[in-house]
């Protein structure tokens, strides 16, 4: 096929790097011209992922134009700040039932859109879709299995974004739960903060444990309020995105998390990550939608705290720890 990418990131990259070694062509669209130079140059995305060279046939472009006119799938790999921005300069381009599949994760705080419904929005022509699961690009990239989902309205249009992606190291289930896949895949990154913070704290793995579990629990009481199948957020995009990003060395959110149980503030934290954190700009959102739907979020209630309230994190955790007895179901 011939596929455009929004995004030239770690995960734009990383997955244009795998599409194309499957064999279709690859356009790759960034906003950052220094970017552009760099990868039509080195062919190697030095930034954030040094040390991995791409395939000699991706091609790279600062032309929105060019990456997605003619293209039979559109990836957008934008942050998810970008999505509706990014959208609505795309949106010219794109025809009647173009696939676009969006592989960030984040749910918009001014709207409490998720971002395939912000796509939905801004460029009603297309067929929306999304790709999610425990995937980090360091791994993709250097072709360590790894397994996804990939969600969409209809399981055809699921099915065809399967076989695009998969091959025998990177294994793509199909759904056709877009909001749960969604929902888990945002959701996750502000637990991972609070296991982040925790780690920063100095407490150890009983800790993370019970953050994660009593996290997912949080996770699937919003999901099941919203619609979402329990199977769903019990699946990759739930659960198995919970634990990788709660635990990795290459999560941007538990990484984030870590510097602000520490003592930095959240804008020093991202500075320091050199990446967006997509948990920081989820938390709100998460918390409205909390309110919204009438769903208890304990976690989410502090991480906010912590992030915008100045709350102390150590506090937060005794209030967690402290709150009124409960049974467990």
């Amino acid at each position: 096929m011939k596929i455009g990418i929004w995004g030239a990131g770690s995960w734009g990259t990383a997955l244009a790097n795998l599409l194309a070694g499957n064999g279709n062509e690859v356009i790759v669209w960034s906003i950052d011209k220094q970017e552009v130079d760099m990868l039509n140059t080195y062919h190697e995305q030095k930034d954030r992922l040094p040390g991995v060279i791409l395939d000699q046939s991706l091609k790279f472009t600062t032309d929105i134009d060019t990456a997605t006119t003619g293209m039979e799938m559109i990836v957008c790999a934008v942050p998810s700040p970008f999505v509706r921005s990014t959208a609505k300069k795309g949106a010219p381009y794109i025809r009647q039932g173009q696939i676009i599949v969006n592989v960030s994760k984040g749910i918009e705080e001014a709207t409490l859109t998720t971002l395939v419904e912000i796509i939905e929005e801004e460029i009603p022509q297309a067929n929306a879709a999304v790709l999610s699961g425990p995937s980090h690009a360091e791994e993709v990239a250097r072709n360590i299995p790894t397994t996804v989902v990939a969600g969409a309205r209809d399981i055809d249009t699921a099915t065809q974004i399967q076989s695009v992606f998969m091959n025998e190291l990177f294994r793509v289930y199909t759904s056709t739960d877009v909001t749960g896949i969604e929902l888990g895949g945002s959701v996750k990154n502000v637990i991972a903060l609070a296991a982040g913070i925790s780690d920063g704290l100095g407490c150890g793995d009983n800790t993370k444990a019970a953050l994660m579990t009593r996290g997912m629990a949080e996770i699937m009481r919003l999901g099941i309020a919203m619609g979402a199948k329990i199977e769903t957020l019990a699946g990759l995009s739930g659960m198995g995105d919970l634990i990788v990003t709660c635990t990795s060395r290459h999560s941007r959110n538990r990484n984030a998390g870590y510097l602000i149980g520490q003592g930095r503030t959240y804008e020093e934290a991202m500075a320091e990550v050199k990446m967006v954190v997509e948990g920081v700009y989820s938390a709100k959102a998460t918390l409205y939608l909390a309110k919204k739907y009438n769903v208890s979020m304990p976690i989410v209630e502090e991480v906010n705290q912590v992030l915008f309230h100045e709350k102390p994190a150590k506090l937060a955790m005794y209030d967690l720890l402290n709150r009124d007895r409960k049974s467990e179901v």
